[in-house]
């Protein structure tokens, strides 16, 4: 099955492990990504995330995650999203993509990435260096 990692997790999410969970021996190519926290948003300083999940978000990122692995030029999709307390730096989504060739994979991934953020009930809490704070993706 083409679909070999799916997480929503509390902890420390790793880019190698996922590369690791598609590798593929036709594959030519493995493209990742990595959503990492910034120190700003629209012109404001950011010094701190926090995500929270709906008890269905892995559900939901596991069928985005095979929706892309449908796709007869993908060979594996792993995917995962953390949720809690992150600081600037850490990393909030993680995905890879298996390919023969860069084109789809890259094009493969992307589509993950931006379904995911579509689609998943995660909503972010900004906390601003003012000591602001603002909800973000919230229904």
């Amino acid at each position: 099955m083409p679909v070999t990692m799916v997480h929503v997790v509390d902890e420390p999410l790793d880019l190698a492990a996922h590369e690791a969970a598609v590798a593929d021996r036709r594959a030519g190519a493995v493209v990742s990504f990595q959503g990492v926290v910034r120190d700003h948003d629209h012109g404001r300083g950011v010094t701190a995330l926090e995500y929270e999940g709906h008890p269905t978000a892995e559900q939901v990122l596991r069928e985005v995650a095979e929706e892309i692995a449908a796709d007869p030029e993908v060979y594996a999709v792993a995917v995962s999203h953390r949720i809690g307390s992150l600081a600037i730096g850490d990393v909030a989504l993680v995905a890879a993509v298996s390919t023969a060739h860069r084109a789809a994979a890259f094009a493969a991934c992307g589509r993950l990435v931006d379904e995911a953020k579509k689609r998943l009930p995660i909503w972010k809490r900004q906390v601003f260096a003012d000591g602001t704070d603002e909800w973000v993706n919230c229904p």
